[in-house]
C-alpha cells in the first residue's frame, strides 16, 4: 500500500474504525461523567475513561494526512487545551476553588466538540443523513448542530451550578 493509505502501519480504513470507536467510547463515557456532575458526584473510573479517550480522539485525529488547517484540526487543538485544563483541575488542583467550574466547563465543552464532530461526520458518511444535507449548509444539519449546542449549554450551566462533590477524604 502507498504510505498515504496507512497510518501507524495499518490501513486507513482500520485506523478510521479505531478512531471512530475511541470517539464513541469517549462520547458515551462523557455523557455518564456529566450525568455524575449533575448529581454532584465524581465517577472516577468513567471520568478517567472520558478524559483519556477524548484526548486520544484528538491525538488520533491529528494522525490523518495533513492537507492544511481545517475546522477539525482547530477543534482538536482547542479540545486538547481544554482537556489538559480539565485534567489539571481534577488531578492536580483537586477541584479547589475556581478549578471546580474550570473542570466542568472544560469537560462539557470537550464533550460537545466530540458530539459536534460526530454530527458532522454522520451527515457526511451516513447516506440517509447525507441525503438530507449534502453540503452541510441545509436546515437539517444546522438544526442538529443548534440543538446539540443548546443542550450542551443547558447541561454545562446546570453542571456548574450542581457540581459540588464532597471533598475526598484524607488517606
Amino acid at each position: 500500500m502507498p504510505p498515504s493509505t496507512q497510518i501507524l502501519g495499518i490501513s486507513l480504513s482500520l485506523f478510521t474504525r479505531i478512531h471512530v470507536g475511541i470517539s464513541v467510547i469517549a462520547i458515551a463515557a462523557g455523557l455518564v461523567a456529566v450525568r455524575g456532575m449533575l448529581a454532584a458526584r465524581i465517577l472516577r473510573a468513567v471520568t478517567a475513561l472520558f478524559l483519556a479517550t477524548t484526548l486520544l480522539t484528538s491525538i488520533t485525529g491529528f494522525m490523518y494526512p495533513f492537507h492544511g488547517v481545517t475546522p477539525g484540526i482547530v477543534i482538536g487543538i482547542v479540545s486538547v487545551v481544554l482537556l489538559l485544563a480539565a485534567i489539571l483541575a481534577l488531578y492536580s488542583f483537586h477541584l479547589a476553588g475556581a478549578w471546580r467550574w474550570i473542570y466542568v466547563v472544560c469537560s462539557v465543552i470537550a464533550l460537545w466538540f466530540n458530539v459536534f464532530i460526530f454530527i458532522v461526520q454522520s451527515f457526511e458518511k451516513i447516506p440517509a443523513f447525507h441525503a438530507l444535507a449534502p453540503t452541510q449548509t441545509e436546515a437539517p444539519f444546522k438544526i442538529a448542530q443548534l440543538l446539540a449546542l443548546v443542550i450542551f449549554v443547558i447541561i454545562g450551566v446546570s453542571a456548574v451550578k450542581k457540581f459540588h462533590p464532597a471533598p475526598a477524604s484524607a488517606a
